[in-house]
């Protein structure tokens, strides 16, 4: 009898280990509540362009049993994965397993995913490997920079009124006098502005109403929403990505230091995205390459309620948009709108080469004629 007892406690502690194992997944998702139909899992067997599949794929795309491959680590690659089922949950929450790697070296890696929430699908184009101006909600996980001025280096030109001789002058100013009059041509290569800075990989949130398109030059900085830089390239350790859209409120969080926890990326209320749309992820590669794998996308929906009037609206005539203090527009490098929060376009380089080359000339002329104004003051004393 105290044998069936031992056996039976141990059978009950096991069971108890097994639950206890797969309720803590790191989705932290209740099972009850995933939507197998938005959902993308190993083996993939819903995946295909037969009438029944509900994921469809387009490009570069390679669907093996263990992952499906948006890109290889090749140049000009292009590839999607798109649920075919469209989505008409109110508030919902995507898990994104993916894996970016390949054998680039820093800075030497590109582009990056973006995962979709969008009125169309299966529509190539030139963001991440998906259409420009689409209706939705994108989330970038951008590993490349094209932005040079986060690196600023940059030129920066100011002319003052009056010409005079404070040569050799320490001070803060690159080892020069703060205040002085004259001709002075910065060449920086150090952003001193920790706001506007951003280190890669960087995840950002963008809402579209199909109006707006997105600045590749300056990585989607003038629509972002929000964003977080984030080490999400050649782990060693599986990465995810939570983006949970609940009663108006964006919220987009990553698990990517293998620490079993969610990291807050972005949170922003305001958002307005209507039902009916589809999920999708894509991926692209330009002069340089990597791999782009998602390992599962699950999709979950969230039991919220919501006032009679609420549900009362037809939520697939909502228009995308987001109710901001300030349009995402206005998130641009540098607000008070000097020169040097721009790209730097063939011309802009033209012109700062144009006044870089007149600065010189200006201090060289500047030079010889306080020069021989000294030599003649000099001579008088002899």
């Amino acid at each position: 009898m105290g044998g069936f007892k031992g056996f039976l406690s141990t059978a009950v502690a096991f069971l108890i280990l097994e639950s206890c194992l797969v309720g803590c997944d790191i989705t932290d998702g209740n099972a009850e509540h995933l939507k197998r139909e938005h959902s993308l899992t190993k083996p993939y067997q819903g995946v295909g362009s037969s009438p029944t599949s509900q994921w469809d794929f387009w490009g570069s795309t390679l669907v093996t049993s263990s992952y499906v491959r948006l890109t290889s680590d090749e140049r000009s690659k292009q590839g999607s994965i798109w649920n075919t089922v469209p989505c008409y949950l109110k508030d919902w929450e995507m898990h994104v397993q993916f894996k970016i790697h390949g054998s680039g070296k820093k800075n030497l890696h590109g582009d990056g995913i973006a995962i979709w929430y969008t009125k169309d699908r299966l529509h190539p184009g030139p963001v991440f490997g998906n259409q420009d101006q689409s209706h939705g909600l994108a989330i970038y996980l951008d590993t490349f920079r094209n932005d040079l001025h986060g690196m600023d280096v940059s030129v920066f030109v100011c002319v003052c009124a009056c010409l005079t001789g404070l040569f050799f002058s320490a001070g803060p100013v690159f080892s020069n006098n703060a205040v002085f009059h004259g001709l002075a041509v910065f060449i920086d290569t150090y952003s001193n502005d920790d706001a506007t800075d951003r280190s890669f990989p960087y995840i950002s949130a963008m809402v579209n109403n199909g109006s707006v398109s997105y600045d590749h030059g300056k990585d989607g900085r003038s629509s972002e929403l929000g964003g977080c830089s984030a080490e999400i390239r050649n782990r060693d350790h599986d990465t995810y990505l939570a983006v949970r859209y609940s009663r108006g409120r964006l919220t987009v969080m990553v698990d990517v230091d293998d620490k079993n926890e969610w990291k807050e990326c972005i949170d922003i209320g305001g958002v307005r995205l209507p039902t009916g749309y589809f999920f999708g992820a894509s991926a692209a590669t330009g002069d340089l390459s990597d791999n782009h794998d998602i390992i599962s996308m699950k999709l979950y929906q969230l039991m919220v309620e919501h006032t009679p009037e609420e549900e009362n609206l037809d939520w697939t005539k909502i228009e995308p948009s987001v109710n901001l203090l300030k349009s995402p527009k206005d998130n641009i490098d540098d607000p008070t709108g000097n020169f040097r929060g721009t790209p730097l376009t063939g011309w802009k380089v033209f012109l700062l080469l144009l006044c870089a080359l007149l600065g010189i000339v200006v201090c060289a002329v500047v030079g010889a004629v306080v020069f021989q104004k000294r030599q003649e003051r000099n001579k008088r004393f002899y």
